[in-house]
């Protein structure tokens, strides 16, 4: 219609806004959606193997019957666009024999992956042009294809073609003396007779029959017979157009804007504000040029050994570096050693540590929550330092001593932790249990836990042997126990048993710590006041983690490591006070690191909480100077720490009473690390709170530790040892797994650069599609391979049900072969989505980690994403600017076709940012809320 001049030039006069919707640059990608050529060829291609059909006097598909054999029908296709690919798919399902031609190279993979032949002529010549089109051929090659179509033509009964270009005549690819050769009964449809045809006897609109009985079909109206789908699709190929055009391109809500920008509105924009701008003012679209592929630099035998060899000394040099570093710190210990038990402190923690490194190595990731939660409740052994307070500071019920008030406030807050940890943990670890799994007889467990602790009784009631040595022969059973827990938790089947033993092995500590109280004479109302504290506290853990779920499983965890620091800090506080002016330079050193760390674990716990819960913000606080205030505050407790130990240093500045000072440093250094506690993990993201969790997770560790060489200790040192590398090991593994530096996670973000403005950020190329629920329908059934990426998403809708049913059906009655990949920080600890899927009893078998499942992706038909965001977003591969640059992400926008399940299309992820590969072709994002639309989903397949 544009082409008439008077019709564009009234269009121009008026001023019309005019797009052309077979000006649609073809070769770009996401115009795909728009292209109304392709929409209505496809339905051409269909329908001509239908009229075909129609004319054709024998059976598509062959025959086998009792009066004989009928051969299939022999189809021959040439030109592979949609229309020639359309064709052959209905051709092929019908039963025929199906051939193609094409004089594009690039076509010949698309045809034999339909189950067609690709005929190829001798004469190696690509006919790729531009715009998606062919482009003419050489004489040579032209006499060959004519050699070759002349053979065809003698075989095959029915020929369609579809070499048509917009706005010039079609091109003759069967001639008269391949329409001589073909079979009577023949069968020729020529989509291009509105263009002059491809066959040489073509008219428009009729149905030719030659001299020799072979039929050509010349209709022009193909789409129109299928009428109600060719609406249908223009529709929808009009509609995606004028959003292309909207808010998705402008990237602002409820703004309607045409771009001139974009490529495919300029393209498409004929006549603007009067000015006629086909053809001569619309910018071709062509292609981005290739990449240019990396050099490959071949290297001599030589230079590859001498680049392991660089290797191996930098690996040397950074091991020697650390065990000259532990060196220096053994022997500075050994010279400020207080005595032989001291030392033999520090091996004790020394050999627990080498231990704990080894098991939690072992531990599978899908069980990295359930690890938190028990070597949390085993931190609850704080209880120990409160208990020892209690022994010798309660005269009565009621404290009436501040060594009595830190002692009473320790044990209770311990023993909340203790029994809400471990209930958590056993909550978590029954979700892993299945139906067909043995029972597990754990009673039993009770035998040898009765002789421990029946025997340390025993002894001390009768007086049989000397109950210090028996308490600590009870102690080393804790600790062998709290190391067996943890080596317990490297699979599903043995979990439960883990948690068994860290219940016992903090049963063991209790008991032996009550041994203890004992041995230094604590009263009768001091026992009682324990027994009471330690009741009350069990009661409120329980009361708290019996409404705990896998969703609410990061904050609570997080709150109980506050309980452990707070805990940590009072029971330090009360030791300083019960003995001040009787303690040795070691054991002041440990009360000032453990207030020290315990302060920094309580804050931070807590605000890790507050964002983990949803009462704060997931942005990281960036205030000025950030580094320089951590490092001030860090300067002053070392600077305390310093006149704690020695008071002599602030002669002439402070008072001169040494116990004034240091109780002055030790409010201070409560005081400061809990803000740097607070501060620190404030200016950390949201999207780096798994990391914070195990972060915290291994302060209350070391916490513990510095408990333990306060107290002298074995067990606490041991025990906290164990607990602050498992931590370390997993913030580690953590960092590792999300691209970030450890020291800068520590230390509240240092070193990092502050997030790019809003104006810098990356524009997002391409629209983003919707699809409804039918459409995954559909698309799950067509699949084979499929795999399930579930996210934090899936948890706050509680969908992990639902999901779970969706894949036992795809499995169990389509026969597909479902998987779910989880990224070692989806959620918001490590191993939540595991707990999660379990609680759903999806089998351990296919719940696949990152590492094991990323190489699938390129082989995967279609992919779920629901509820994830940040750990599927290609730009933290292919965007610098973005703030997970570098982070390992899964990489679904890899497989065949990936639906998103979103809530809403403005939303982002933890991180706040867009994910870009919700504009990617192979994208759909499916909205509303993920189980009421998996439940949907489910139900559909059941139905089906």
């Amino acid at each position: 219609g544009y082409r008439a001049a008077d019709l564009y030039g009234a269009l121009n006069s008026q001023k019309t806004t005019a797009f052309a919707l077979d000006c649609v640059p073809r070769m770009l990608s996401r115009a795909q959606a728009f292209d109304v050529l392709s929409s209505q060829a496809n339905i051409a291609g269909y329908r001509a193997v239908i009229e075909a059909a129609e004319e054709f006097s024998r059976f598509f598909a062959g025959q086998m019957t009792a009066a004989g054999k009928v051969p299939p029908a022999k189809v021959l296709v040439l030109g592979v666009g949609v229309a020639g690919l359309a064709a052959i798919q209905t051709a092929k399902n019908m039963g025929a024999i199906v051939r193609a031609f094409d004089v594009r190279a690039v076509t010949k993979e698309q045809v034999e992956s339909m189950g067609a032949t690709f005929l190829e002529v001798p004469i190696k010549e690509d006919g790729a042009g531009t715009g998606g089109y062919a482009k003419e051929m050489s004489e040579d090659f032209k006499k060959a294809q004519a050699a070759m179509m002349l053979e065809q033509a003698k075989e095959v009964d029915i020929i369609i073609t579809t070499a048509l270009i917009p706005g010039r005549k079609a091109p003759i690819l069967v001639n008269e003396e391949m329409l001589s050769v073909m079979k009577p009964g023949s069968v020729c449809v020529d989509l291009a007779a509105e263009n002059g045809g491809n066959i040489a006897q073509t008219r428009q609109n009729e149905v030719v029959v030659t001299s020799n009985g072979v039929k050509i079909i010349g209709y022009t109206d193909m789409p129109s017979r299928l009428a109600a789908t060719a609406s249908n699709l223009f529709g929808n190929n009009v509609a995606n157009f004028i959003l292309s055009i909207g808010p998705q391109t402008t990237k602002v809500k409820n703004e309607f804007q045409i771009d001139l920008n974009d490529d495919a509105v300029q393209n498409m924009l004929i006549s603007y504000d009067g000015i006629a701008r086909w053809p001569d003012k619309i910018t071709p679209f062509s292609l981005p040029p290739a990449p240019v592929p990396k050099e490959v630099i071949l290297k001599t035998p030589e230079e590859t050994l001498e680049e392991k060899q660089q290797q191996q000394l930098q690996n040397v040099v950074k091991n020697t570096g650390i065990a000259t570093l532990v060196a220096a710190v053994l022997l500075a210990f050994g010279v400020t050693a207080d005595s032989h038990d001291t030392v033999s402190l520090m091996s004790s923690f020394a050999i627990a540590g080498l231990a704990g490194y080894q098991v939690v190595w072992g531990v599978a990731p899908a069980l990295h929550s359930p690890l938190m939660a028990v070597t949390n409740a085993i931190s609850g052994l704080t209880a120990l330092g409160g208990m020892i307070l209690l022994a010798h500071g309660a005269s009565g019920i009621i404290p009436d001593s501040p060594g009595h008030i830190f002692g009473a406030v320790a044990t209770l807050l311990s023993f909340i932790n203790i029994s809400g940890g471990f209930l958590v943990s056993r909550k978590m670890l029954d979700l892993f249990r299945r139906p067909d799994d043995p029972e597990d007889f754990f009673g039993l467990y009770a035998i040898p836990v009765s002789v421990l602790i029946g025997g340390l009784g025993l002894s001390a009631v009768f007086h049989i042997g000397d109950l210090d040595n028996v308490a600590n022969s009870i102690g080393v059973a804790s600790a062998i126990c709290c190391i067996a827990a943890i080596a317990g938790l490297s699979n599903q089947k043995t979990a439960r048993t883990g948690n068994v033993l860290g219940i016992s092995g903090v049963a063991f500590g209790l008991a032996s710590t009550a041994a203890e109280m004992s041995v230094v004479g604590a009263s009768p109302a001091a026992f009682a006041e324990a027994a009471s504290l330690a009741g009350v506290g069990s009661l409120i853990g329980a009361s708290l983690a019996k409404g705990v779920g896998p969703t609410e499983l990061p904050q609570t965890v997080a709150a109980f490591h506050s309980l452990v620091g707070i805990a940590a800090m009072i029971a330090a506080a009360g030791e300083y006070y019960l003995n001040s002016g009787e303690l040795q330079i070691g054991t002041l050193a440990s009360i000032y690191l453990a207030v020290f760390i315990g302060g920094i674990t309580a804050t931070g716990s807590m605000v890790a909480f507050a964002k983990l819960a949803g009462m704060l913000g997931s942005k990281a606080l960036n205030l000025p100077g950030r580094d320089q205030l951590n490092l001030s505050m860090a300067i002053i407790s070392a600077l305390g720490m310093a006149l704690f130990m020695f008071p002599s240093l602030s002669a002439g500045v402070l008072p001169s009473d040494p116990e004034i000072v240091r109780v002055a440093c030790l409010s201070v250094v409560g005081l400061v690390s809990s803000l740097l506690g607070l501060h620190l993990t404030a200016s950390i993201g949201g999207a780096d709170m798994p990391v914070v969790i195990t972060v915290l997770n291994s302060y209350s560790g070391w916490a513990l530790v510095a408990e333990g060489f306060l107290l002298g200790n074995p067990l606490l040192a041991q025990v906290g040892a164990l607990i602050g590398f498992s931590g370390a090991i997993l913030t580690w593994i953590m960092c590792e797994n999300m691209g970030r530096n450890i020291f800068s996670v520590i230390l509240g973000g240092a070193g990092t650069a502050s997030p790019p403005p809003a104006s810098a950020a990356t524009i997002m190329e391409g629209e983003i599609t919707t699809s409804g629920v039918d459409g995954v329908l559909e698309a799950l059934k067509e699949a084979k391979n499929i795999i399930i990426v579930p996210g934090y998403g899936l948890a706050v809708a509680q969908a992990q049900f639902a999901v779970a049913e969706i894949a036992k059906v795809l499995r169990e009655r389509y026969g597909k072969n479902v998987r779910f990949g989880i990224h070692p920080v989806a959620g918001r600890m490590p191993g939540q989505l595991n707990v999660l899927l379990a609680e759903a009893s999806v089998p351990y078998d296919i719940v696949l980690e990152m590492e094991e499942i990323n190489d699938d992706f390129e082989n995967t038909d279609v992919t779920l994403v629901i509820g994830a965001s940040d750990t599927v977003s290609s730009a933290a591969e292919d965007d610098p600017s973005c703030s997970i640059y570098g982070m390992p992400v899964l990489k679904v926008w890899k497989s065949n076709k990936v639906f998103v399940l979103k809530r809403t299309i403005g939303n982002t992820g933890y991180t706040g940012m867009e994910n870009p590969i919700l504009f990617k072709d192979n994208a759909d994002i499916v909205l509303g809320d993920a189980k009421a639309t998996c439940e949907q989903l489910r139900n559909m397949l059941m139905e089906d």
